[in-house]
């Protein structure tokens, strides 16, 4: 089966989703006939490379709202990555365009590391306060899971997988998708959000049921006809 995940290294909600999606999997009797790729979705592809404020004053330019209203809704978020384990840290937050980071996830995925290098990289944004956007530390992050230097290097001197990522993009919006994290399974079902686990689970096994062989009725000896005759 085949679970391709759009998300933003940006999203904090693309972290925790990450968690019940992982937690649902784990639940699940045929995880390990499960495939699972992660597929790029930029936010705001417009942000510069660096932005001097915080998290907070970014998203209250970009929204039009209060400083103060956007420090209760991460305040929100906060508690809920919590309740998966994770320690945001949204004053040490470092803004930055989450291009590179998608580049080297697609660079990942072809060393068969990007469920890896994605949660380093989630990681790195969000509770430790790195920047996702610098050079030293994508190569730093990628080479630790496996990823040559020299291919992260030439890679962000190249830009050569930039259309692979825009393609990603453009087969978010083929397929409807407005929002992240959203994990579409088989190119049939989709889950929208960061859903509880038990929605994940049951999205899971509903597409396992739809995929699966025909049930045999009556009799099993019946006369057929096949490849190799009747």
């Amino acid at each position: 089966m085949q679970i391709e995940i759009w998300s933003d290294i940006a999203c904090p909600w693309c972290y925790i989703g990450k968690r019940r999606f992982e937690a649902a999997l784990a639940q699940f009797a045929h995880r390990d006939a499960v495939a699972v790729t992660y597929r790029s979705y930029q936010l705001d592809p417009t942000l510069p490379e660096h932005y001097d404020g915080t998290e907070a004053e970014y998203l209250a330019s970009r929204k039009g709202i209060p400083v103060e209203q956007a420090e209760q809704m991460f305040a929100h978020v906060a508690q809920q990555a919590r309740t998966v384990g994770l320690a945001y840290d949204f004053d040490a937050l470092v803004v930055a365009n989450s291009m590179r980071a998608h580049q080297i996830l697609h660079l990942a995925h072809e060393h068969g590391v990007q469920s890896e290098v994605k949660e380093a990289l989630l990681a790195a944004h969000f509770e430790q306060g790195r920047d996702i956007g610098d050079p030293g530390l994508l190569a730093c992050i990628a080479s630790a899971e496996g990823v040559p230097v020299d291919a992260v290097q030439h890679e962000l001197a190249t830009g050569s997988r930039i259309p692979a990522v825009q393609q990603d993009v453009a087969d978010a919006r083929a397929l409807g998708i407005q929002g992240v994290p959203c994990v579409v399974i088989d190119r049939q079902y989709a889950v929208s959000g960061a859903q509880p686990t038990e929605t994940f689970l049951g999205a899971l096994e509903q597409a396992w049921a739809a995929r699966s062989p025909l049930q045999p009725v009556g009799a099993a000896d019946g006369e057929v006809c096949g490849p190799d005759g009747c």
